[in-house]
């Protein structure tokens, strides 16, 4: 999606002067140069990985076994596309998958041919309880086994026709050497060997140098178009935003805060903004551990007091208002008029006060709770912080760094956690991540992104999310799941904010090969060239 400079929102200029900056030519064209806002790299093992940002070197160094367009979302079974496999097929009960792989892709650095051993053994690990942080989205794999050198099977405990594309599509379950991992045990979170357009080189201690990959001359797909990749780490905005200004970087994370777009337009017209929408959801979580967030008349009074569409006009222009966990633009998406009354949580500080005040809460309440430094967690928590206060509850808002906020959100830390992750277009996944008791946080960092403990603390959504899981029916599997999102409204673990889409600013010399529309917060740089 393209953002006009029409519809840029004209709020104040986040960098000040408007002098148009040119863009510095010392830049060699071998090596395109991305910086993103977190402070360093936190892992480049797949199945560990709880920081956006290493998404982008994960898939340039690893391939999945099959994979949307390049630069949207696939919405349709025909439009996936073959990447480790040639092909696949779905028997007709939709629960067995079976795939046939390509022939002579070999794994970086010598070690050998990519078989249905390497398959196997990347998934079972993937999925494996002992191991890693993200496990809820195969927990509807029942087996994985080889059949023969160049095939894979995969059975499931329940029908599911949208499973390649909620699942194998997913950066936590490409494929790894087994070789490798046996060998290099915990190092391979450093030293990854992947199969992918661009090989591992080095990781810099300095995040400002980063990690450097370089071509796979040999990749199954064709040589990269670039000959080496650096993922750099720039949390500072200023500094990040001045190293695209002045050419030390060509294409940067784009802060999802008001006024910044538009800073950047003024200060060189001629840069590019890629816009994968709808996006990230962002979601703030209600930790049901917590007193008196237990009580949903405190978390519905939070509902009430929260002007959601005060914080997408913020955001804009690229925020948009959600009702649940599902994109409002994909299919099955809730939509304003296909709630209750009830369930629509209209802006009203005065429902809210009342709420409180039969909680027992008459003069509100303080919590602690904390942020991320990056700009659109913090942006729009100081408003929720803001329009809570209003209604007489005080959020105790500490702001730290991006990585540490994730990793202590996932050590089950924070009273008000949020989360920001883009999904695919299948109803099952955001449910399954945010809200199925499998996915529950726990204090070890070894669980996922249930942070409510929503099914564990109260009763939740799971017998239903495993009937829509064993309806084949398509029309009837997406009626369970508005089902679903429906009893999340009433119950109200979390509340769905907004989708935000994810933002990366071009320099003009860097041609990607194809338009960014939709997809998730990471796109395939292997077509890009500078000119």
């Amino acid at each position: 999606m393209k953002i006009s400079r029409r519809n840029i929102i004209t709020t104040s200029i986040a960098l000040g002067s408007s002098t148009v900056l040119p863009t510095a030519k010392a830049q060699a064209n071998d090596t395109l140069k991305i910086a993103f806002a977190a402070r360093g790299n936190a892992t480049l093992d797949p199945i560990n990985s709880i920081q956006g940002a290493d998404s982008w070197s994960l898939v340039h160094i690893h391939d999945t076994l099959i994979d949307s367009p390049y630069g949207r979302f696939a919405e349709k079974p025909e439009e996936f596309q073959p990447r480790l496999a040639l092909s696949w097929t779905m028997s007709a009960d939709a629960k067995v998958w079976t795939f046939k792989l390509r022939q002579g892709v070999q794994f970086h650095k010598g070690y050998g041919e990519m078989t249905s051993e390497d398959v196997v053994f990347s998934l079972d690990r993937a999925r494996d309880p002992k191991g890693g942080t993200t496990k809820s989205i195969f927990e509807g794999i029942s087996n994985v086994k080889a059949d023969g050198k160049y095939g894979v099977v995969i059975t499931l405990k329940q029908p599911d026709p949208l499973f390649i594309g909620g699942t194998l599509t997913d950066y936590t379950a490409l494929i790894m050497s087994k070789k490798a991992i046996l060998e290099k045990g915990e190092n391979i979170k450093r030293d990854p060997i992947g199969t992918g357009a661009y090989q591992f080189v080095s990781l810099d201690p300095d995040p400002s140098k980063g990690i450097l990959l370089t071509a796979n001359p040999n990749y199954f797909m064709g040589a990269p178009k670039t000959k080496n990749l650096q993922i750099l780490y720039l949390l500072d905005t200023t500094a990040r935003t001045l190293a695209l200004l002045s050419g030390n970087v060509h294409m940067i994370e784009g802060v999802r805060a008001p006024g910044w777009t538009k800073s950047i337009q003024q200060k060189n017209p001629q840069m590019q903004f890629d816009v994968a929408a709808p996006g990230s959801l962002f979601t703030m979580h209600f930790n049901l551990s917590r007193k008196p967030l237990n009580d949903v008349r405190v978390r519905r009074a939070f509902a009430h007091a929260i002007d959601r569409d005060l914080l997408v006009k913020a955001m804009d222009p690229i925020s948009r208002r959600t009702y649940g966990l599902h994109a409002p633009s994909f299919p099955g998406g809730l939509i304003e008029s296909n709630l209750p009354a009830n369930l629509q949580y209209k802006f009203d500080p005065e429902k809210a006060k009342a709420l409180l005040t039969e909680a027992g809460f008459p003069n509100g309440f303080t919590i602690d709770a904390f942020t991320s430094q990056r700009e659109d967690y913090k942006a729009l928590m100081l408003i929720v912080q803001d329009q809570m206060r209003k209604v007489g509850v005080n959020i105790n808002l500490q702001t730290i760094d991006h990585t540490t906020f994730h990793a202590n959100n996932r050590k089950d830390q924070n009273s008000l956690p949020q989360n920001s992750s883009a999904y695919p277009p299948v109803p099952s996944v955001p449910l399954i991540e945010n809200v199925a008791k499998v996915a529950e946080v726990k204090s070890d960092g070894t669980g996922g992104q249930n942070y409510s403990h929503y099914g564990s603390l109260i009763p939740g959504i799971d017998e239903l999310l495993d009937q829509g899981n064993k309806e084949a029916n398509y029309a009837k599997r997406i009626e369970i799941f508005q089902r679903i999102e429906k009893k999340v409204l009433e119950d109200l673990p979390l509340l769905a904010i907004s989708t935000n889409g994810y933002l990366i600013v071009r320099d003009p010399k860097v041609k990607l090969g194809f338009e960014v529309k939709s997809g998730y917060a990471y796109w395939r740089l292997d077509r890009a060239v500078i000119s």
